[in-house]
């Protein structure tokens, strides 16, 4: 049994949906081994995938990058999570959590040639953003981005994005903005956008960023909403004088970071160009 969790709900493992309780993988499993693997999060309102298409191209880069051959199509993926949501009965808002390792092999640290990839697909509740944190931003603090060069991947490797948040709980705050020397990467498991005079500007997408699916999502609801923007490399001194900051991800969405390093952002209150693009956001949710 595993505390906290649903150990009656349905996954999917390698071909069988199971019990939560009862699926079980090897210890030599290269996950558990190495990390050596990929996952995506799907999130879904009232029983929807929202961006699904982008969630599994971005899988697909994943599994490209580390060299993973799961044998299935873009549309085995999409008929996966179809599949799961329906064996879950969910109607309300949730998300599709899919992982895929190199398999279990002997432990030795290159590609063994003969390991199947081990396929995992499990739903979960998803509780939104609530009206407080809307409304009252989220706290945050400085930190150096010590992670390894390929963010770009969505790695099971996920020591550094932990330590990260740890690091933002132990301050007593509620997320970290990581700067590589002088300059902004992203927060502990989330893209961070900076306002100034209007403009909206966020990160180079590049190997030292995950280029979440929410950021050309966010670009496209700030070119429909007439906010400029800019893709850029962005200092730490620009972040410190910033109008606006706020985060994005597929579970926490579009929010705003109203306090850094214990210093009010802007005027210390979510700001018009956040107050826009979550309309925009929340308009779209609408939509499905």
């Amino acid at each position: 049994m595993i505390p906290g969790v649903d150990n009656d709900s349905i996954v999917y493992l390698n071909g069988d949906y199971v019990r939560l309780g009862d699926a079980t993988i090897s210890v030599l499993d290269r996950g558990f081994i190495f990390g050596d693997g990929i996952y995506e999060v799907v999130p879904c309102y009232g029983g929807k995938p929202f961006l699904m298409d982008n969630h599994l191209a971005r899988l697909q880069r994943s599994l490209k990058a580390i060299r993973i051959d799961a044998g299935r199509s873009t549309q085995d993926w999409q008929d996966l999570v179809l599949q799961m949501l329906s064996r879950s009965g969910a109607t309300g808002d949730c998300t599709v959590y899919l992982q895929v390792t190199r398999g279990v092999a002997k432990r030795e640290h290159g590609f063994p040639p003969s390991a199947q990839a081990t396929v995992f697909c499990m739903v979960s509740p998803l509780k939104r953003p609530g009206q407080q944190v809307r409304q009252q931003g989220m706290t945050a603090v400085s930190m150096p981005d010590e992670r390894w060069l390929h963010c770009e991947i969505k790695s099971v490797s996920l020591l550094g994005n932990v330590l990260a948040k740890q690091y933002a709980t132990d301050a007593g705050v509620d997320e970290v903005l990581q700067f590589r020397g002088s300059h902004l990467s992203e927060g502990s498991s989330c893209n961070i956008w900076v306002v100034k005079d209007g403009t909206l500007s966020a990160p180079v997408r590049d190997h030292l960023i995950l280029e979440g699916i929410r950021y050309g999502f966010l670009e496209q609801l700030a070119a429909q909403a007439g906010i400029p923007f800019q893709s850029r490399p962005i200092t730490q001194e620009e972040v410190a004088h910033a109008d606006e900051i706020m985060l994005s991800s597929a579970t926490k969405e579009v929010l705003p970071i109203t306090q850094l390093d214990g210093k009010a952002v802007g005027n210390g209150i979510p700001g018009p160009v956040y107050q826009r693009l979550r309309a925009a956001y929340d308009a779209a949710i609408e939509a499905l």
